[in-house]
């Protein structure tokens, strides 16, 4: 039997909506905390439904936002892939721990973006950031259960399958 795809929109409207918040203008001393929502979602959807949302999509988002905040394109697309990657071969042990115990996983991602990010600006001969630049790691870890919650409850009510 073939296995049909449903939800797809609610997929790409969580993308878009992470992407807004991505470039969303926040006051000077905010932008140093704004978490990586687009990253946060991808794993999400990774975690739930990693035959639908893997390295391509991840690859294709990553650049999208390369594009949207006029960074190195790619840059965000090789982060993006390889955290997909990574959330998608440990999907079955990371999925069944409790939200608290995802979140530490999550720091670890947010965390392999930062220095993949760190790394690329080494390459091009950017000035190397101050400590702020590892802070969106940590409120990504504390926002993520309600990410997970969030975007629980819209795949449960929407049958995303």
């Amino acid at each position: 039997m073939i296995a049909r795809h449903r939800g797809g929109w609610v997929i790409v409207l969580s993308v878009f909506i992470g992407l807004v918040l991505t470039i969303l203008p926040l006051p000077r001393w905010a932008e140093s905390l704004r978490p990586e929502w687009t990253a946060m979602i991808l794993v999400y959807w990774s975690l739930a439904l990693p035959q639908r949302v893997g390295v391509g999509v991840a690859w294709l988002v990553g650049c999208l936002q390369d594009v949207l905040q006029g960074t190195l394109l790619g840059a965000h697309g090789l982060a993006f892939a390889l955290i997909a990657y990574l959330t998608m071969r440990l999907h079955q042990r990371v999925r069944v721990l409790p939200v608290w115990q995802q979140a530490l996983t999550i720091l670890i991602l947010l965390l392999l973006i930062r220095l993949i990010m760190l790394w690329i600006f080494g390459l091009i001969g950017r000035p190397s950031p101050d400590w702020t630049f590892w802070l969106p790691a940590v409120t990504g870890t504390l926002i993520w259960p309600l990410v997970f919650v969030l975007l629980r409850g819209a795949r449960r009510f929407y049958n995303v399958q």
